[in-house]
């Protein structure tokens, strides 16, 4: 497609960088030292370097957000959605449940099927809102990329994404084990040991058990609502061949046990939630396992990489969806997938005026679900029952080559062009077999068959512009894709099929330290538009969700993160996102329209304060230092529905941890919530309005021991 199609972007980048760095040119007197900043925050010393991005993010064209393995244990962070508004613009509610993970930032994102956020660990793409729930145990560092990632990342990245990397057995050498208590009844216990022979062979093994007494109680049982029990271990081995020459490979698994949902019917008039009052046993078990094989080939003048994945899981759901104590509705829910997926990247090293970098992907996933729903009447004596049972296959293959290429001191010095394309094909299929089971006998239900494929080229543009002292301006235009599907559970045929979904993204950001590395900023702002939204909608009977390409939308906003190192042992974080997301069309039928509404489950603002300080004791024998850690996460006004009849507004979180610390030995004491603050977690509406009620108060204390 020729590139003069894009002009009128590339004419756009031009004079939003211009602009830019008309303004930022006025600090350019600044003392500047970002070295070491930029060795703090992007983490340059890991030994195995990301498969397509410089590990060096701060010098990057992007907004991202990198959190290290000491922020994870400092901030407690033990799952995915922990990490929600400690990066600007990014919200994962809290489900209830490993069986999805919606995930939005900056206003792109879905609550089922697809996601719209990439996920990657090790280098393993995870494409399922299933898998998105895992175990954080023995992770090093995560990187959370905003905006569309899709030359590089390709399917399903228009939000951005998310890298986890767990930790390197060439970069720590050492047993550790881990043993925690907390109120509700919260335990976990977990070994890892990493070694390496000769620095030529490296392994590391882990494993963790935990369990939660949940929460929430239910009135109607008595017990809680929701508590848990998982098991997971992890194996990485790594083997250097020759200096040029490495191969990595890594294995996880995990099982996790979830006895029930802390739903509740929501008075909106009130704003109140009712008791947790259901009497049918509720719960979620979930299987799931992930292998990757990478291969690394390292030249003086290129970098040839290999990554071979494989995930496997399957998971069943039984839910008590009336949420009463009447035996009205019951569904048995199981699903499976099997995903492999195969890239090959070659890339140039090193800084030089014209970088480079290939790479082709392909993948398979087989899914299929099977649902069971039970329908009772209880106003009728001898009750009567009927089942409907759905067993869908949805499977799906893809294919994608991309390039990107940038040239340095294009025009000037320290300007740099970066042109990006992606090329993405995508076939999928999807087929049903439904009966409905009554007290007087059986009948098959027709449901359509589909077999279609999707094409989309995706291009990026970006200029990036750097001063003295590593500070840096840029300006990007990205095209973003999200291929289409089928709802195989439809109950109308012009409901079976949605169509893909695309946006434009522009941004444009600073980033830099001043004055001896006292600060470090990163500052963006980004405008999005974006055209047949696929948007979760309730079937008409009111049971259950299908996607519909309902929407046309913009999101406009800004983000800026901010480190502050005032002494060695100080320093203080500050994380705040603001996102302005509407409704440009949006008409559900010939009476509503939902125009110049928000949209749903995306906070207006995330922000993030925290502060590290650290007390030292040099002639002590009973301890090195303590450390005191706090941080205060607000999000809010948050819609629930496009309607915007439901929301929840502004709140703020406090948590707080003390660490002592002897020598390989730390003890720390923590609690989250400790205002314990109100607020809604997750609010859906079936046949009723239903919500969860955010986690309370809690405190508890780890033990940490390095040998």
């Amino acid at each position: 497609m020729p590139i003069l199609k894009y002009r009128k972007h590339i004419l756009v980048l031009i004079h939003c960088l211009l602009s830019v760095c008309s303004i930022y040119a006025n600090i350019d007197n600044i003392p500047n030292d970002i070295d070491s900043i930029a060795m703090s925050y992007t983490m340059t010393d890991v030994v195995i370097q990301s498969f397509k991005q410089n590990d060096d993010l701060s010098a990057q064209p992007l907004s991202a957000t990198e959190i290290s393995g000491q922020q994870i244990k400092d901030r407690n962070i033990t799952s995915m959605k922990d990490i929600s508004a400690f990066v600007p613009n990014l919200f994962l509610p809290d489900y209830g449940s490993k069986m999805t993970s919606p995930v939005y930032i900056r206003g792109i994102g879905s609550r089922t099927n697809t996601p719209s956020i990439g996920l990657y660990v090790d280098g393993v793409p995870y494409f399922d809102r299933s898998a998105f729930d895992f175990n954080m145990n023995d992770v090093d560092r995560i990187e959370v990329l905003r905006g569309p990632q899709g030359t590089l990342y390709g399917r399903n990245t228009m939000g951005g994404i998310i890298n986890v990397y767990s930790k390197s057995p060439f970069k720590y050498k050492e047993t550790n084990i881990n043993l925690s208590a907390a109120s509700y009844d919260n335990y976990e216990v977990g070994a890892s040991h990493y070694g390496n022979i000769k620095d030529k062979f490296g392994y590391s093994v882990s494993g963790n058990y935990m369990t939660s007494g949940g929460y929430f109680k239910n009135i109607t049982t008595g017990k809680r609502a929701d508590p848990m029990d998982a098991v997971a271990s992890r194996l990485r081995l790594n083997y250097k061949f020759s200096p040029q020459l490495r191969v990595n490979l890594t294995s996880a698994y995990e099982y996790s046990d979830q006895d029930g949902y802390p739903y509740a019917l929501y008075n909106k008039d009130k704003n109140r939630i009712d008791k947790i009052d259901y009497n049918a046993p509720s719960f979620y078990r979930r299987n799931m396992s992930t292998t990757g094989l990478g291969v690394q080939y390292l030249t003086n003048n290129f970098k040839l990489s290999s990554q071979s994945s494989f995930q496997y899981f399957d998971g069943k759901q039984g839910l008590d969806q009336d949420f009463s104590p009447k035996d009205t509705y019951y569904v048995n829910y199981l699903e499976r997938q099997q995903m492999y997926s195969q890239e090959f990247n070659i890339k140039s090293v090193g800084r030089k005026r014209y970088e480079w970098q290939f790479g082709i992907f392909g993948f398979h996933q087989s899914y299929y679900y099977q649902s069971d729903v039970e329908t009772r009447d209880p106003n009728i004596a001898m009750k009567t029952y009927k089942y409907k049972i759905q067993d869908v296959k949805n499977p799906s293959m893809g294919a994608a080559a991309y390039h990107q290429s940038t040239v340095n001191d294009v025009f000037l010095h320290g300007l740099a062009l970066s042109l990006g394309v992606r090329y993405d094909w995508e076939k999928t299929k999807a087929s049903t077999i439904a009966r409905e089971i009554k007290t007087d006998g059986v009948e098959n239900i027709n449901r359509p068959k589909g077999n279609d494929h999707f094409s989309q080229f995706t291009p990026k543009f970006s200029l990036q512009y750097t001063f003295a002292g590593n500070k840096i301006v840029y300006a990007s235009a990205t095209r973003g894709y999200k291929s289409g599907g089928f709802n195989p559970s439809a109950q109308q045929s012009e409901d079976f099929s949605y169509k893909p979904e695309h946006s434009w993204s522009y941004e444009v950001g600073a980033k830099a330290g001043c004055l001896n590395n006292l600060i470090y900023t990163d500052i963006s702002l980004f405008y999005i538009n974006w055209d047949d939204q696929q948007i979760s909608q309730t079937q008409p009977d009111g049971k259950g969700y299908i996607l519909r390409n309902a929407g046309k939308s913009e999101s406009k906003g800004a983000e800026i993160t901010m480190h502050v190192n005032p002494l060695n042992n100080l320093s203080l974080h500050i994380n705040y996102g603001f996102t302005d997301a509407k409704f440009k069309r949006y008409e559900k039928d010939a009476s509503t329209n939902y125009k110049g509404k928000y949209l749903p489950m995306v906070p207006k603002h995330t922000l993030s304060l925290s502060g590290d300080y650290s007390l030292y004791f040099k002639e002590s024998n009973l301890l090195d230092k303590i450390t005191f850690n706090a941080q205060y996460k607000g999000l809010g006004r948050l819609y629930w529905k496009e309607d915007n009849d439901a929301s929840q507004s502004f709140y703020g979180l406090l948590d707080g941890r003390i660490s002592f610390v002897r020598k390989q030995v730390s003890l720390d004491f923590w609690m989250k919530n400790i205002t314990n603050q109100k607020y809604i977690s997750y609010y859906f509406v079936t046949s009723k309005a239903y919500a969860q009620e955010g986690k309370p108060l809690a405190c508890g204390v780890n033990l940490n021991v390095t040998f």
